[in-house]
């Protein structure tokens, strides 16, 4: 079954937002199975048909995308050997099979898009798609960190790999970055890369004797957090699904040409 807000499946099929999707329908503009509905609350079911201002509204059909404000103290992983709480703990049971692209450690938090399409998984992850970040650090940013920052960096990886055998990781410059705040205890940036390298950040400004002390992902791609409190979710906007959907139809052109 179905079973969605009303006001959410609006926002989901459509291009209105949700707080327009609630005025639509305290305003009577919204008909379910034919009567006026003026619940945002009513769970939509299977089968229902809803219009808005007289115009049906269609289900995609295909795939989904949802958005997850993850919480520290949580792991992306489907199951933890230590059993500590995982991202599918939190999220509702029906998103047991969706796959997260990329990770987020167990201290960091901020978005994390999920999808039931490995495809898309594979393609967002591997995608140079800005990933921004709020991020936390003891200490002040220093002249070498910025110079990092500008021109990319080595960074070592202690003990190596034991499968791989590496002990150092290429970073990329990142694509930009804003120091908020430079203190002598603390300071605080926003950055965005390109790449999603395993503790990426965290090794970065390690190299530079800097501990990242928060760090949470405000966007990627696209797709942003806005005011998604955390621990909770939602699914794409009918604007991010259009976004997805010419993504994935340059990343096919590409492969043709």
């Amino acid at each position: 079954m179905e079973q969605m807000r009303l006001n959410r499946f609006i926002a989901h099929y459509t291009g209105y937002s949700r707080r327009e999707a609630d005025r639509l329908i305290l305003e009577g503009m919204v008909k379910v199975n034919g009567k006026s509905e003026t619940n945002p609350g009513y769970r939509v079911q299977t089968g229902d048909r809803v219009a808005v201002k007289g115009k049906p509204v269609k289900r995609r059909r295909g795939y989904t995308c949802i958005v997850y404000n993850k919480p520290k103290g949580e792991l992306v992983t489907k199951k933890d050997p230590l059993g500590r709480p995982t991202i599918y703990h939190s999220l509702p049971s029906r998103f047991k099979n969706f796959r997260y692209v990329g990770r987020l450690d167990f201290a960091s938090e901020g978005l994390l898009i999920l999808t039931n399409n490995p495809q898309i998984t594979t393609l967002l992850t591997q995608s140079e798609l800005p990933r921004v970040y709020k991020i936390k650090i003891d200490g002040p940013v220093t002249d070498q960190i910025i110079k990092g920052m500008e021109k990319g960096a080595v960074v070592g990886i202690d003990g190596g790999h034991s499968k791989t055998e590496i002990t150092a990781l290429n970073l990329k410059p990142f694509q930009n970055f804003q120091i908020l705040k430079n203190g002598e205890r603390f300071s605080v940036l926003k950055v965005a890369i390109t790449e999603g390298k395993n503790r990426e950040l965290r090794r970065f400004f390690k190299h530079y004797g800097r501990e990242v002390l928060d760090l949470k992902r405000l966007s990627y791609g696209w797709v942003s957090l806005n005011a998604l409190p955390t621990g909770k979710w939602r699914f794409f906007t009918f604007r991010e699904y259009k976004l997805l959907k010419r993504f994935l139809n340059w990343q096919k052109e590409g492969k043709e040409n």
